[in-house]
This record gives C-alpha cells, structure tokens and sequence, in this order.
C-alpha cells in the first residue's frame, strides 16, 4: 500500500442500529495489525451490550464529546483526548455519557474485526439483523454478548438502545 491522505468524509460508513461506523484503515492496508474505524454516537447512544472479544483488543480514542465505558466492573468517563483500552477477553461496552455528539476513532489488534461491522451492517445493524443471523456472526469472530446486559445499562446509566444515526465526520 500507498502512504494516502483520508479526508473526514472519505472511508465507507455505515449504521450499527446503535452508532455509526466509518470505515478507515482495514487489516489489509496493515498487513493484518490493526484496523481503524470511527464510531460517531449521538446523544446517550449504547454501542452494544455488555460483550468480549477472544482475538483482538480495542482502543478508543475520544475525539469529541464524552464516552462512557464499563469496563469489567469499571466505571469510567473519558474527555477529548483520552483513550480507552479494552483488552481482549474482558467484558465491556460503552456509550455517549453526554448531550452532544460523541465521536471515537476505534483501533483494532491484531485486524479483522472491521469485517464484523461491514457485515452487521449489510445485516441492517443489531436491531435489523435475524437472531439466528447475529449469532451465527458473533461466532465467526470470537465474540460473546450479553443482551441480559441491556435494561440494566439503560436503567443505571441512562443510555438509549438502539441509538440514532449521526454523521460519520465532523461538519
């Protein structure tokens, strides 16, 4: 691959049925070390529940707005500037915890799971998607969910599941 130059409104996007992805960097342009992506939340949006990933980490880091994460047993809120590492293997999700806008860049290692997200969309994202479907897509790639997770999340931290769909870049 080319050094290249990605402009806030190039990469692919798309809709979760929770946040949005915009697709940046796939494990074939890193020769399979990482992908990146960004994740634009509106106002109070849960990205998934509780969940863990067997193959990859993740990292967020915050562009705008406020994340919340749960992280394990971890409450914590990160500002513009912070990021949020969330190993594999350990139970966690988050969300907007404010009224604007959140946006994340999301880096994934080792790659691959950016493939996850291009098929959940074609699905139509979690709300759309057959049960039989999602988890047949969570088994390919080594993830595990709780949806028992979400009323809770709602209830303690407010959050709203599904989300809405918001731009992928800023204006």
């Amino acid at each position: 691959m080319a050094a290249r130059i990605l402009g806030p409104r190039e990469g692919n996007a798309g809709f979760l049925g929770t946040i949005g992805v915009r697709f940046m960097i796939d494990g074939i342009d890193s020769a399979g070390g990482f992908s990146l992506v960004e994740h634009p939340m509106g106002p109070h949006a849960l990205a998934a529940p509780m969940h863990r990933h067997a193959r990859e980490d993740e990292y967020s880091f915050i562009l705008e707005g406020q994340l919340g994460a749960l992280l394990g047993d971890d409450y914590v809120v990160a500002n513009p500037g912070d990021l949020v590492w969330k190993p594999r293997n350990q139970w966690h999700t988050f969300w907007n915890a404010g009224e604007m806008p959140c946006r994340i860049l999301e880096i994934i290692a080792p790659a691959g799971f950016e493939q996850f997200f291009r098929e959940l969309v074609g699905l139509g994202g979690v709300t759309g998607a057959a049960p039989e479907a999602l988890g047949e897509l969570c088994g390919r790639y080594a993830l595990e969910m709780d949806p028992s997770s979400v009323p809770g999340l709602v209830e303690r931290y407010g959050v709203k599941f599904p989300g809405e769909p918001v731009l992928a870049a800023a204006d």
